[in-house]
């Protein structure tokens, strides 16, 4: 018995370790694509900001690219650190130890504030909104002067796809709440005035302003399936829906149980853009149940692995196989792209690229253009999300990159990045746009 058990350990470490060395090979050959950078030349006099694992970044219009340093975050950080000063003196005494034996926490773990959404207004500023566990806010940022003006602040304020209109001075944006459900909402671009549009046991998001249209907008929803005690246990294929904001009344656009439908945007043209995905239902069926059965030994073990080679990074610093690590960070290994978890370290395996820049969605991802008349065209392929400028040129994201789409469906590179989750552009915004700039 004994035998068999080591033999087990035995087989699965030689699989652990040749998984590691897999990896270190496919992160040596990637190694060039991988690392963070930006195109040679500037692309179109375009701006471009991304989120990144939480993290804003911007390109300016000479290519160079930089992140975005929040000051609340700052001062958040720094308040935190004088906290822990202060208790500094109680380690390892009597005070630190509580009435039951256990040690007291003297200061919060490390509370960490992610950008969610972010948006470019008509000066020369960023508008984003941050939010912790706690609380949330919507802040404007002077990408000259550097200073951040606090808009809107609160307890339990979730907000996130901000779509900002400078013209009308809205913000139209989504309000998420612990429960799972997610409203569209609209608030005035100094903060002012919130207000929830839509309503129901549903996540609405990604809202998207139409051109020429005052009281009329359109976002993607999903319906919620939640258990008997009321926990969400699944939720349905996404949709594009037409609210009107007077009326209240909202009208199916996009509706199809076989693909979600995602960030629907109008250009000047009144073509309606979004990401096409399929949908994958959830499933677990018998020989799902007998697959994690049989690997059920062999997760368990893993688990003891990795548990144990934690205690040697910590005791020895040392880790208990030479190999260096996977092909990409430990954060990243697991990300979610448009609410959809992806196993990073696996899409870059399968060798996908456009103009050699590793993509971590699959080419089912498209960006499909349909005209007022019905007629749909594929202008891209492994799309994990886009945003389009006034005069209608389309910037994407395949999730590692970001590119310019021309008329002619050509894509070029304009920066490319461990992880780029969502991507904001402004480009030049004339005054009066001529049909014939018209792209989209």
């Amino acid at each position: 018995m004994h035998f068999l058990i080591a033999l087990a350990v035995l087989v699965a470490l030689v699989y652990l370790i040749s998984k590691m060395l897999q990896s270190r090979g496919a992160a040596n050959r990637d190694a060039s694509d991988a690392m963070p950078g930006h195109a040679g030349t500037d692309v179109a006099g375009l701006e471009v900001a991304f989120i990144s694992g939480g993290k804003l970044f911007y390109k300016a219009r000479n290519g160079d690219v930089g992140q975005i340093h929040s000051p609340y975050i700052q001062e958040i950080a720094d308040r935190s650190e004088r906290q822990k000063e202060r208790h500094a003196w109680k380690q390892n005494t009597s005070f630190e130890i509580s009435a039951f034996g256990g040690r007291k926490q003297f200061e919060p773990d490390g509370v960490r504030i992610v950008m969610a959404s972010a948006q470019f207004d008509g000066n020369k500023s960023l508008v984003y909104c941050l939010k912790d566990e706690g609380f949330g806010g919507l802040f404007a940022y002077d990408l000259e002067s550097r200073l951040e003006q606090r808009l809107l602040h609160k307890q339990h304020l979730s907000l996130g796809d901000l779509n900002l209109d400078p013209v009308r001075g809205k913000i139209l944006c989504t309000s998420s709440s612990k429960s799972g459900i997610a409203n569209i909402a609209m608030l005035n671009s100094d903060g002012s005035s919130f207000r929830e549009l839509t309503g129901g046991d549903t996540f609405d998001s990604s809202p998207a302003w139409i051109p020429g249209e005052d009281d009329e907008i359109l976002y993607q929803s999903a319906g919620l399936a939640r258990g008997p005690d009321g926990y969400l246990i699944a939720q349905g294929h996404a949709t594009i829906q037409l609210l009107n904001m007077q009326s209240g009344s909202v009208t199916p656009i996009m509706d199809d149980a076989r693909y979600d439908f995602l960030q629907p945007r109008v250009c000047a043209r009144g073509n309606l853009h979004f990401i096409r995905r399929p949908f994958e239902t959830p499933k677990y069926g018998p020989d799902k149940l007998l697959i994690d059965t049989l690997l059920f030994p062999f997760r368990l073990l893993r688990a003891i692995f990795h548990y144990l080679n934690f205690f040697s990074l910590m005791y020895s610093r040392k880790p208990l196989t030479g190999a260096t690590g996977p092909a990409v960070k430990a954060d990243l290994k697991d990300i979610v792209l448009k609410g959809k978890r992806i196993d990073a370290e696996k899409a870059l395996r399968s060798g996908m690229k456009i103009n050699g820049v590793p993509s971590l969605v699959p080419s089912s991802w498209q960006l499909v253009r349909r005209t007022p008349r019905g007629d749909e065209s594929v202008l891209a392929s492994h799309v994990a999300s886009y945003d389009m400028t006034p005069e209608g040129k389309i910037v994407y994201s395949n999730g590692s990159g970001v590119f310019l789409l021309d008329a002619e469906g050509q894509s070029t590179l304009i920066l490319k990045f461990d992880l780029v989750d969502d991507v904001i552009v402004r480009g030049p915004a004339p005054q009066t746009i001529a049909a014939t700039e018209l792209q989209a």
